[in-house]
């Protein structure tokens, strides 16, 4: 039997799901895609958040700024980027995030699929670890937003447990030996979800090599998220979304930061992701 948690932070049709089907994977612009509805991929972070044993699972979005730095002829493409298959220390879940990509599932699929962006997917989950009595950590941000995010939290999820939050520096990221310290403080913190929010790529490369390591179930490489929980940075308004239009939004809202992911390097990604040739 199927059963389902609904939750006001959960948008219209993103239900949690226990059961699901394992996914369809293809390939776009060179890097996978797992086909699933926002149902399918609830319902299958939601499984590993509560597994016992098997690899950690990392999630993923897959936009333009991910083909990018991961896409074909990028230096991150492959072993050198995020690591797969069967002895990789952690398995992963390409979940489309995009006009773009959606677009291009639809074509070369023939049927549509939703945009399953962090920022929509992350309301279910927290109310799915609330009712599961599952642990919550975030790496990423700065100390004030956390303390947002503590008092954002606690009114919306007043059951759900929160690890620790980390916000370390771009040095102890980049020492090994630092980053070893701080996967051990997450792994010491019983961390179920960690919610990774170090900008791409380094939070898909933390996850790839410290994942494991962090002890955690499920690694959610989620970008922006701890700021739009924490209230920091407002979303954009549905129509706007639905749009396509999101990018735009949030280039007006940051440009100095965004002007460049978005104007020079999403042009060649996109022109990629249309005229290549996906294995």
């Amino acid at each position: 039997m199927t059963s389902v948690v609904d939750h006001p932070a959960a948008r219209p049709g993103t239900a949690l799901v226990a059961d699901h089907a394992a996914p369809s994977r293809i390939r776009m612009g060179g890097v996978p895609v797992d086909l699933l509805d926002h149902a399918g991929a609830l319902s299958t972070i939601r499984a590993r958040s509560v597994a016992t044993e098997g690899r950690p699972l990392g999630v993923v979005s897959v936009n333009l700024d991910h083909l990018h730095w991961f896409g074909r002829g990028a230096p991150l493409n492959g072993n050198f980027g995020i690591r797969e298959g069967a002895g990789a220390p952690v398995s992963w879940l390409h979940l489309i995030d995009g006009a773009p990509v959606a677009e291009q599932a639809r074509r070369a699929t023939g049927r549509p699929w939703p945009r399953l962006a962090g920022s929509d997917l992350a309301g279910p989950i927290l109310a799915a670890a609330e009712a599961d009595g599952v642990s919550v950590g975030f790496l990423g941000g700065s100390p004030e937003t956390h303390e947002k995010l503590r008092t954002a939290l606690a009114t919306l999820y007043p059951g759900l447990a929160i690890a620790g939050m980390w916000a370390p520096p771009r040095t102890v990221l980049l020492d090994t030996e630092s980053a070893d310290t701080l996967a051990a403080e997450i792994a010491a913190a019983d961390v179920g979800i960690l919610v990774v929010c170090l900008g791409k790529p380094r939070q898909e490369l933390w996850i790839d090599h410290y994942g494991a390591a962090s002890g955690a179930r499920v690694l959610l490489a989620f970008g922006a998220v701890v700021d739009f929980l924490a209230g920091r940075v407002t979303r954009c308004p549905e129509w706007v979304a639905h749009h396509g239009l999101e990018w735009a939004w949030r280039l007006a809202l940051e440009p100095k930061r965004l002007a460049r992911r978005y104007l020079v390097d999403g042009p060649p990604a996109y022109r990629a992701l249309r005229h290549g040739e996906d294995a």
